[in-house]
């Protein structure tokens, strides 16, 4: 088990936003960061700092995604045409993993990285393995046969706390999703406000 995934719980105090909406977030008991001087008063950001805080809650939305590879992933929506924030919110949202976290095939995006890297997970009738895999519009992702009936999945699928988005089109009975469309930043259902624009700032200095 990673250092990452040891310190998830962390990142929402640090933050000081519940960024994924869990109801066992220790946000929702103790509002203030973690450690000795976690109780200080907040001093204001600077611009820079502001920025920074912006990328660290997008980054730490999708849970195990290293800093090289989401610059990386700023990288590629620079170069592509249109808003760069909103085709950087995009090219997050079509990983695979993110795909099974939104289909609600598993109820955390750690357990989502988690599921398809055992390879639990078939894209247009092949296994694959990879998290980061980029699915596109028209792609179809089913949970395999031999991890349908897993409480892990079970409950994911019942549980309220999470609706599923209208850039994709799932079948809870047959454990499948297709990716419809790409979505824009107003069609993904962050529990927290995200800034992309900051993002950008923040890579553009």
């Amino acid at each position: 088990m990673t250092k990452r995934i040891n310190a998830k719980y962390k990142i929402d105090r640090r933050l000081g936003e519940n960024i994924w909406g869990r109801p066992k977030s220790p946000i929702n008991k103790r509002e203030y960061g973690p450690g000795e001087h976690g109780q200080r008063r907040r001093q204001k950001l600077s611009d820079f700092g502001i920025q920074l805080r912006a990328k660290q809650k997008l980054k730490g939305y999708y849970g195990n995604i290293t800093e090289k590879q989401f610059k990386a992933i700023y990288h590629e929506a620079a170069r592509l045409k249109g808003d760069t924030g909103e085709r950087l919110v995009g090219l997050l949202e079509s990983r695979l993993d993110a795909i099974v976290y939104r289909a609600k095939f598993v109820p955390t995006v750690f357990a989502a990285r988690q599921f398809v890297s055992h390879g639990h997970v078939r894209v247009n009738g092949k296994k694959v393995d990879i998290p980061s895999y980029r699915c596109k519009e028209g792609d179809v992702i089913e949970v395999r046969d031999r991890v349908k009936d897993i409480g892990l999945v079970l409950e994911a699928v019942q549980s309220p706390e999470r609706d599923v988005p209208d850039y994709l089109d799932v079948d809870h009975n047959k454990l499948s999703a297709k990716y419809v469309r790409t979505p824009a930043l107003s069609d993904v259902p962050y529990p927290v406000m995200m800034e992309p624009n900051l993002v950008i700032e923040y890579y553009s200095r």
